[in-house]
């Protein structure tokens, strides 16, 4: 089953994601549509260097692009759809801790909306 891939669209109509990888250069924006179509077809399989977990429900997708070490983070919902929180040009050799808290601040509010849908 391929899996759907979205970006997250925060309360204020901004898609940090997609902002980040529309900032990139073409080259690069067609890497990350290739990790994507990666992504979308083997979900949580898709193995080192393309993707990985780097901790509280949070994976990064992984390549190289004209700009650097492109990392675009994201969090799996219901098991088929892979939500895209945000992305940045990889500099040092640890994930940027206020990365990483964008995204886990984004996965707990789009989790929260999706209760509150529930009820």
């Amino acid at each position: 089953m391929k899996l759907v891939t979205c970006h997250y669209l925060e309360k204020n109509g901004r898609r940090p994601a997609e902002e980040f990888i529309n900032s990139l250069d073409d080259r690069t924006q067609r890497k990350f549509f290739n990790e994507k179509e990666l992504l979308e077809q083997f979900g949580h399989m898709l193995p080192q260097p393309h993707a990985k977990y780097i901790g509280e429900n949070i994976f990064e997708l992984r390549f190289r692009g004209v700009e650097g070490h492109i990392r675009v983070l994201y969090f799996f919902f219901h098991g088929n759809m892979v939500i895209f929180t945000n992305g940045f040009v990889k500099k040092d050799k640890k994930t940027p801790r206020r990365k990483l808290e964008a995204a886990i601040r984004s996965r707990k509010a789009f989790l929260e909306v999706r209760k509150e849908g529930d009820d």
